[in-house]
């Protein structure tokens, strides 16, 4: 069991979901108004006004990525009360996974934060990541970046006692992905295609009310380390590497201090250590309900916050008698 660490004891587990829960009461406000760039906007400045408030001297190495033109939580913003006294924490945020998903009023919309101490997160530049993903239970690296589409579903197939053709696996709905959503289902597997929210689809794979078996495909790099961050806490295998369509790209990740551009980083390489992991829902999901106003006003919640080095999943649901006052 990894170790627990005393600095994010400092930083309370229930105060992550405060931050998350704050940015997601704030998008759900504009779930259904078509306006991704609006949604996107409030979860920000909501999250960034709740971890502002809290005891400890952050620093964002995983913001909303460089090329959005939303007032982001940008890599590098230093968030806190206590800047340059405080517990030394690296932060993973995504105030709306899924702003697409929010804007068109559809599923799995998240609002995902993830801290460790500082150092142990790795500043992933904003590009794209091509990832595999399982849940608990297998043998170490079942599943491979190196193995075809077809040798990691025979592997985990075997090993889970099954023929190929009863494992679903869950894959990004993009062009690029035609391929191997083909060659899925000349498999015979079932592929459940999902329109965004790669850090719910990759926890999918943890949860076996949703029977999802295996995540597959390419998403934005920072959502890697959102998800390494979550199976950390609960179990599961993950494999990561960094996809770069042009030199800009690459002298992005070199500036972050990425040297082997072609490696492919293993769960711990992308989050070790102590970390909490906290997501709150935005929309009705598979992991978690959305938000939710009632008549009287009063707005519910529900979240998960996880732990790596208790394993603990904690699951709340709250009730926010003013939206605008998170307590």
């Amino acid at each position: 069991m990894t170790a627990a660490s005393q600095i994010l004891d400092r930083v309370l587990v229930l105060e992550m979901v405060r931050v998350t829960e704050a940015a997601a009461i704030a998008a759900a406000k504009l779930i259904g108004r078509g306006d991704e760039k609006a949604a996107d906007a409030a979860a920000v400045e909501a999250m960034r006004a709740a971890l502002n408030e809290l005891y400890m001297d952050g620093t964002v190495v995983i913001g909303e990525g460089e090329r959005d033109e939303a007032p982001m939580l940008f890599i590098g913003e230093k968030v806190g009360s206590a800047i340059g006294t405080g517990p030394k924490i690296d932060i993973a945020l995504d105030p709306l996974e899924g702003t697409t998903i929010t804007a068109k009023a559809g599923p799995n919309a998240l609002a995902v934060l993830a801290v460790a101490e500082k150092g142990n997160l790795l500043n992933a530049p904003d590009v794209y990541m091509d990832k595999i993903a399982v849940g608990p239970g297998y043998s170490p690296n079942i599943v491979n970046l190196n193995k075809s589409v077809a040798e990691n579903v025979a592997a985990v197939a075997a090993e889970k006692g099954v023929p190929p053709q009863d494992l679903i696996v869950c894959v990004l709905d993009r062009p690029r992905h035609e391929k191997m959503i083909a060659e899925l289902r000349e498999i015979g597997c079932g592929v459940m295609l999902i329109p965004d929210g790669d850090v719910a689809g990759v926890i999918a794979t943890t949860n076996p009310d949703t029977t999802v078996d295996i995540y597959m495909g390419s998403g934005g790099a920072p959502e890697g380390v959102l998800a390494a961050a979550a199976l950390r806490c609960v179990g599961g295998q993950f494999k990561g590497r960094l996809l770069f369509r042009n030199d800009d790209e690459r002298q992005r990740a070199r500036k972050w201090g990425i040297e082997d551009l072609d490696k492919i980083y293993d769960l711990e390489e992308l989050a070790k250590g102590d970390c909490i992991f906290a997501a709150t829902g935005v929309t009705h999901g598979s992991l978690l309900e959305g938000v939710k106003t009632l008549r009287d006003g009063r707005v519910t919640t529900e979240s998960v916050v996880m732990r790596a080095s208790s394993g603990t999943v904690r699951w709340v649901k709250s009730e926010h008698r003013k939206a605008d006052r998170l307590g």
